[in-house]
């Protein structure tokens, strides 16, 4: 087995945190729409949660597939409140393309240092970030649409509480 050189180990590291903070950052928008009485979009958050969870043991189990060492850091809190479902919905878009940014810079890394089985690992994320994006996306631009329809609000909320967790299919490499 190959092991990891130390600066992909550290980026893996790295990019392990932010998947940790944003399942926090979801985990707290959830919170939030708990708060104002949206049950629908707390389900969605906390889905998102859950996601943004898996993608962090996808990065643990790499590392340690590879023969790496995992060094979790402290987590850093995440905002609470939000002025309203259209600015949380802003952040989570803007944060998804903030993590885009991270796995691309991830990838240029890898390809840079010569290391295809990170680079083909991090193809994965490449195309879930496409996903990640246009979801959060497609909720800001119905907020958008909806303005101060407070009746669409509920409509959509309704929609968002039917989102579930589908842990994703156990891949051919573990």
């Amino acid at each position: 087995m190959t092991m990891l050189n130390q600066k992909i180990e550290a980026a893996l590291n790295k990019q392990l945190n932010a998947e940790l903070y944003s399942s926090y950052l979801y985990l707290s928008m959830s919170a939030y729409f708990q708060s104002i009485n949206l049950p629908g979009f707390a389900n969605w958050m906390r889905v998102q949660a859950q996601e943004e969870l898996v993608h962090a043991m996808k990065f643990y189990d790499f590392i340690n597939e590879r023969g790496g060492h995992v060094m979790l850091q402290q987590v850093e809190g995440p905002p609470k409140e939000w002025s309203s479902p259209l600015d949380a919905f802003e952040n989570a878009y803007k944060h998804e393309q903030k993590v885009t940014g991270l796995i691309n810079d991830l990838v240029n890394l890898a390809a840079g240092e010569g290391d295809h089985a990170t680079s083909i690992f991090l193809q994965w994320f490449v195309t879930e970030q496409v996903e990640e994006e246009a979801s959060a996306d497609e909720v800001v631009q119905k907020l958008k649409l909806m303005g101060d329809a407070s009746g669409g609000l509920f409509m959509l909320d309704r929609e968002m509480g039917q989102r579930v967790f589908t842990p994703p299919a156990a891949s051919a490499e573990g």
